[in-house]
């Protein structure tokens, strides 16, 4: 797994290749969980007109929202035992660089962006992420103080990433084959969800599928 932070975002993917990859981790959590309310990763591609969200909620309180439109991506994180949160910042302090064309996702209720550790965006056509300046002198030690680390990681776009998680998550052994073919965005079929679930079959994930924006056949 690579290491990926808002000390280094240098092998958070591209926004095009960000967002297919989301995609790619809310399908298989469709796979794996049946029930919405118990899978890691989701995805809406039809948040809102050329607006798509991708997510990540691990049930703890810890989550990050990644708002893709025409502008780019943006994305923020919550991690409620980063210990920058002993520093009681205002979140305001997150947003103030970030550019015009993203200033609906910072209002946007249902991001919860008031609860925030860290903040990061890039402008289609940028060759590079940018993240708040936040100054962390204050945290002491901790090698993840806002928890960008643990949560970004997992994005480097390798299928062994994943599946580190979601076998500990829940719970079973998983097909490194059939998780690397949804990574390509492979179409689905019944054979390639019954080599990851063999209790779901093709019918059953079609509507998570068309939600997701994610191709079947």
């Amino acid at each position: 797994m690579s290491s990926i932070s808002t000390k280094d975002l240098s092998c958070l993917p591209a926004v095009p290749e960000l967002r297919k990859l989301l995609q790619s981790l809310a399908m298989l959590d469709a796979i794996f969980s049946p029930e919405w309310e118990d899978r890691y990763f989701s995805f809406d591609s039809k948040w809102g007109p050329g607006e798509q969200m991708g997510s990540m909620r691990n049930g703890s309180g810890d989550e990050f929202f990644a708002h893709f439109d025409r502008h780019g991506c943006f994305m923020k994180g919550f991690d409620h035992e980063a210990s920058i949160n002993r520093l009681d910042l205002d979140s305001k302090l997150f947003y103030a660089a970030v550019p015009p064309g993203f200033q609906q996702a910072i209002v946007e209720p249902a991001f919860s962006t008031e609860d925030v550790t860290f903040c990061l965006w890039r402008l289609n056509g940028e060759e590079q992420w940018s993240s708040a300046e936040i100054d962390l002198a204050d945290v002491g030690d901790d090698d993840d103080p806002d928890g960008s680390n643990w949560m970004l990681s997992p994005l480097d776009g390798a299928p062994e990433s994943y599946r580190a998680i979601a076998e500990a998550y829940y719970e079973r052994s998983i097909d490194l084959d059939a998780l690397a073919a949804i990574y390509r965005h492979q179409k689905l079929t019944d054979e390639l969800v019954s080599q990851l679930n063999a209790e779901l079959n093709l019918e059953q994930v079609e509507q998570d599928a068309a939600e997701i924006g994610y191709p079947c056949t």
